[in-house]
């Protein structure tokens, strides 16, 4: 089969020049990190993670943000701050990273799995409904792939039941939502500043909220607070073993830099995904991303769902042949990830902390994990999904076009 194409895809580095002169300025002061865990000045970090919160808050209109080592610690922080308790019911999203739907089991809360919409890819609303139960505390959905949630029908579902609504906004910092920012809706919204992300610092996270009590509780969970509350004289002690989560001076100074260069990254990205769609959607048997209305997208990936019956192929087949047009593997994923309740930390759950948390539940009501669960997260990972990452500078039109004619051609080779 001759290769469509057999140069490499540049890798996607948003780090430049200013990053670099902006972590020497600070390596140069000597002062790399500036916390103190006690009540006092330094409890909220040095001079960039201050200066980097202000910014993140004020680009997404929200009154507060904190920063954290990493969008795995701000999540476990969130279910903590919220007074998430052993046996408690976090209902959690079934397609998408580990963390958000283990973070519930740092506070031996109890995950409950929410299936995902079939065009949109993120929490399905009318099924958070049906898991509903008198244990249910909160709400963990995921803006999964570059799009906000159905925020509007969650926290109207949230209200109804009296129940905290936190944010996985990992994929998606500066994408808009009707008149604010996805990650922005709910109580609390944790973004990611990972390698791996639009914009990034190597490793962090930013939690962010309208809510003080919860601003306060955060940042006391971010840095030892058991150690802080009773100078603070804050008397809520649920969940207030703290921890060391915080962001470095280091990191805040390049995610600032990072920040300032988001709006033009993200327009590059969008530029090249809508792109491929008015290209990709010239295929029957493919389905580009379909875009919320009222929501953007920022494209963190490019999902695709493929039809066998329309192809007349397999994915695994047609996936096959695309590696061998000279498309990398490393660039897109055949049905992005495992079902995450088929994991063993659920599918083995008896093995977990001596059964915990799950002994805290009578056991004909505790939640089943196991194929069946959610019908439309295993139909996109065993026949459908196909997540693509192709489209982010420097890549030009030329190197769409690339996708495209191996995307077309693969169809053809039975």
């Amino acid at each position: 089969m001759e290769k469509v194409r057999t140069t490499p895809f540049l890798p996607y580095n948003p780090i430049g020049d200013e990053e670099v002169a902006a972590a020497a300025e600070v390596v140069r002061t000597g002062i790399l990190s500036d916390y103190l865990g006690r009540h006092g000045e330094k409890f909220r970090g040095g001079k960039y993670v201050r200066e980097l919160e202000r910014r993140w808050a004020d680009y997404h209109g929200v009154k507060h943000a904190v920063s954290f080592n990493s969008a795995t610690s701000a999540l476990i922080a969130a279910v903590g701050a919220l007074g998430i308790l052993p046996g408690d019911e976090v209902l959690v999203i079934s397609y998408g990273m580990c963390i958000s739907s283990t973070a519930p089991l740092f506070y031996d809360a109890v995950p409950v799995f929410v299936d995902i919409e079939d065009d949109c890819f993120c929490m399905d609303p009318a099924d958070i409904v049906r898991h509903i139960t008198p244990r249910t505390r909160a709400i963990l959905p995921v803006d999964l792939f570059g799009q906000s949630s159905d925020m509007t029908k969650i926290m109207e579902i949230a209200k109804k039941h009296h129940l905290s609504v936190l944010c996985d906004a990992a994929h998606v910092p500066g994408c808009r939502y009707l008149d604010g920012y996805a990650g922005t809706f709910s109580d609390i919204g944790v973004f990611s500043l990972n390698q791996h992300k639009i914009i990034h610092c190597g490793e962090g996270g930013i939690a962010v909220t309208n809510n003080d009590d919860l601003a306060l509780r955060l940042q006391l969970i971010r840095n030892h607070g058991e150690a802080c509350v009773d100078e603070m004289k804050y008397t809520n002690l649920v969940n207030m073993v703290g921890g060391n989560l915080r962001l470095t001076e280091i990191e805040s100074t390049i995610a600032i830099e990072q920040l300032k260069k988001l709006p033009r990254l993200i327009e590059q990205r969008v530029a090249l995904a809508e792109y491929l769609t008015e290209r990709l959607s010239r295929l029957d048997f493919l389905t580009p991303p379909k875009v919320r209305p009222g929501s953007k997208h920022v494209y963190y990936l490019y999902p695709i769902k493929y039809s066998e019956e329309a192809a007349g192929m397999s994915r695994a087949k047609y996936v096959q042949n695309i590696r061998e047009l000279g498309i990398p593997l490393y660039r897109f994923a055949e049905g992005y990830v495992h079902p995450l309740y088929l994991e063993p930390v659920f599918a083995k759950r008896d093995l977990l902390k001596g059964g915990f948390p799950y002994r805290l539940v009578p056991e004909p009501e505790r939640p089943a994990y196991g194929r069946g669960l959610c019908p439309v997260t295993e139909r996109l990972y065993d026949r459908e999904m196909i997540a693509t990452a192709y489209n982010y500078p420097p890549h030009t039109r030329d190197d769409m076009d690339d996708i495209v004619k191996a995307f077309t051609r693969a169809a053809l080779v039975k």
